[in-house]
């Protein structure tokens, strides 16, 4: 037989053998915990376009989320919750109206109502309770007022200023530190003696023109 003849003979039958081979490998089943790859091709993902909801209102001494904490608050009101909630965390101090010195209860008050001017509150909690502002029913709370409580007393000791939503922000007692707490516990809402609105109303910057 011609080398030619031969060689040609031997192409013809080694094609058909190579592609049976091919096909086989692809059919093989798992085998040992492997199994053969196959060239895939996959399109590349379609982007996804992220939202992010930004916190409603960021705690800066803790950089926790306080939901709805100045939701229905008027200018001044906004003022007041803002100073008492950039100081959450500061030591409670017998005494103390600055955060680098710390908090009584009353102090806390005093330091948040500092940048409203016609506000002008006495020292003690007793005092605010007792000759300061309109008395407000707990079901009429607005963000801004004051809280009273008596602790271990008959009388007024302790004072608060309401967030909203049964919330509210104080200086508890030593050992403590300025923090949220709320109405709904039984043991506020049993010391709870009274409300008072001691920010005046703002009053509308519409004019009327008479014609």
């Amino acid at each position: 037989m011609r080398p030619f003849l031969k060689t040609w003979l031997t192409i013809c039958l080694l094609v058909p053998l190579a592609a049976h081979a091919t096909n086989r490998e692809q059919r093989l089943p798992n085998v040992n915990g492997f199994t053969p790859k196959l060239h895939v091709t996959t399109r590349p993902a379609k982007a996804v376009k992220l939202t992010v909801k930004r916190p409603a209102q960021l705690n800066k001494a803790h950089g926790k989320a306080v939901p709805g904490l100045f939701a229905n608050t008027n200018q001044q009101s906004s003022k007041v919750l803002s100073r008492a909630v950039n100081v959450l965390g500061t030591p409670y101090r017998w005494g103390g109206s600055s955060p680098s010195k710390g908090f009584d209860c009353s102090g806390l008050v005093k330091y948040a109502f500092n940048d409203i001017a016609s506000v002008d509150l006495p020292r003690t909690s007793k005092a605010m309770a007792s000759g300061h502002g309109q008395k407000v029913n707990r079901k009429d709370l607005k963000p801004g007022d004051l809280l009273f409580f008596k602790l271990k007393s008959r009388r007024v000791n302790h004072v608060a200023i309401y967030l909203g939503n049964d919330r509210f922000i104080h200086a508890p007692r030593r050992g403590k530190t300025v923090s949220i707490d709320t109405l709904k516990k039984p043991f506020w809402s049993k010391n709870y003696v009274i409300a008072k609105r001691v920010l005046p109303k703002e009053q509308s910057n519409l004019r009327i023109v008479q014609r």
